[in-house]
């Protein structure tokens, strides 16, 4: 499965994959309450399989339950996500992407945050020599 395909599910679906994200693994009963508005308890059970049948979610059986986990990291899907707000927002300028961000968070940015980020900087610098 291609981390873009995680751009084409449903609102349930990706409020649902966002929860398992969160947690790591997640049984039915553990979506439905972590879900806004729940649907039915079998509703919750038919996504996850549905999920699973398009390839965005493993399960393993811990007795009675399934326990539904991610089949692509969280890293994974992060980078497509990021990829895809900078190409769509930014004009594919990580530049902009950055500024946008130290723009919003930049006042509440510790010393130890910024020193971390200037190290990736000077490693990207290093890195495009």
């Amino acid at each position: 499965m291609t981390p873009s395909r995680y751009e084409k599910l449903s609102r349930r679906e990706r409020e649902i994959m966002d929860l398992v994200y969160r947690a790591g693994s997640a049984t039915a009963g553990e979506v439905r309450k972590g879900l806004a508005d729940p649907p039915s308890y079998s509703a919750v059970r038919a996504t996850l399989r549905i999920l699973e049948e398009k390839g965005h979610l493993n399960h393993r059986r811990e007795g009675r339950r399934y326990v539904f986990s991610p089949t692509l990291s969280p890293k994974t899907v992060r980078r497509s996500a990021l990829s895809k707000l900078v190409k769509t927002f930014f004009e594919d300028s990580p530049e902009q992407a950055m500024a946008a961000l130290l723009d919003l968070k930049g006042k509440n940015l510790d010393a130890d945050e910024l020193a971390r980020i200037a190290e990736m900087i000077d490693r990207a610098r290093e890195e495009g020599r």
